[in-house]
């Protein structure tokens, strides 16, 4: 059994891939096996995981039609075998100690989730948008829901999973299938502990799902976000941020970043160049 299964689902990722693949191969935690599922990708990905698993045993190929991220991420489950699951998504990276430090954190604490920091990493510049300066143990779940950040950061990514504990199935068809499920994971896996000092990277573009703005991505962001406030209403989860993030709005003149405008529930909040704060106000 392998100490960490890593699901890695694959759709037209050529650009980024190799980066993702190499952050994985180069663990210094080496009992893992990487399972990547190509769901259908028309560019050169399969050609780079076959070039990845030819060289490192620990990759799994496995090749479906196009599902989706939430098909794909079931299907990986499925053949996973190890102790733990981790998830990374195929344009994003990890430091070479992340999953060391999370399993060998969970298995000394006896804990069913290891949670880390997480850092957005754009063309430019990157920025830490988690961080945890020590390793601490959560049993009641609105500390764990405070120690994660919900409803603001519903990212499966940063975390481990301890496999015989995980009988969650992400909602075909849908995405921000984060949003929907992880509440629940945080309620039904008993303990969690936090990691400092290692962190997963979140790489920011243009085309990803978060910056997509059409009708069935919004349309999916509010039946994500209802899902999430009725699961706490009902379990009496106390959800400390909830001027949940409804869309943003970026203004350029050509390739430069002039103002970003985010838009809460209840308020607007306006940066110049994207990152500084200038204005905030009732919505």
């Amino acid at each position: 059994m392998p100490k960490v299964s890593i699901i890695v689902p694959v759709y037209n990722v050529e650009k980024y891939l190799e980066k993702c693949l190499s952050s994985l191969i180069n663990q210094t935690l080496e009992d893992i096996e990487i399972i990547c599922i190509n769901d259908g990708s028309k560019d050169s990905s399969a050609q780079i995981l076959e070039k990845f698993a030819q060289k490192d045993s620990r990759i799994k190929v496995l090749t479906q039609q196009n599902q989706g991220i939430s098909a794909t991420r079931n299907n990986g489950i499925t053949a996973a075998t190890g102790e733990y699951l981790g998830f990374v998504d195929s344009d994003d990276w990890v430091d070479l100690d992340y999953f060391e430090k999370l399993y060998n954190t969970a298995k000394q604490h006896d804990c069913d989730l290891a949670c880390a920091g997480f850092k957005r990493c754009g063309k430019i510049k990157s920025s830490t948008r988690k961080s945890f300066k020590e390793i601490k143990i959560y049993t009641d779940i609105n500390d764990k829901v405070r120690a994660d950040n919900l409803p603001e950061h519903n990212y499966l990514w940063n975390k481990i999973y301890r496999r015989s504990k995980w009988n969650f199935e992400f909602p075909v068809g849908r995405i921000f299938e984060d949003m929907a499920i992880l509440i629940t994971i945080l309620f039904t896996l008993e303990k969690m502990v936090t990691v400092p000092n290692t962190y997963y990277n979140y790489r920011k573009t243009p085309n990803s799902i978060i910056t997509q703005q059409s009708s069935k991505s919004k349309k999916d962001f509010m039946r994500a976000k209802q899902e999430l406030y009725s699961y706490a209403e009902e379990h009496n989860i106390e959800l400390f941020n909830r001027k949940g993030f409804n869309k943003k709005e970026v203004y350029k003149i050509g390739a430069l970043t002039v103002l970003k405008i985010y838009h809460y529930e209840d308020i607007i909040k306006f940066k110049l160049f994207g990152f500084i704060p200038i204005l905030t106000k009732t919505e």
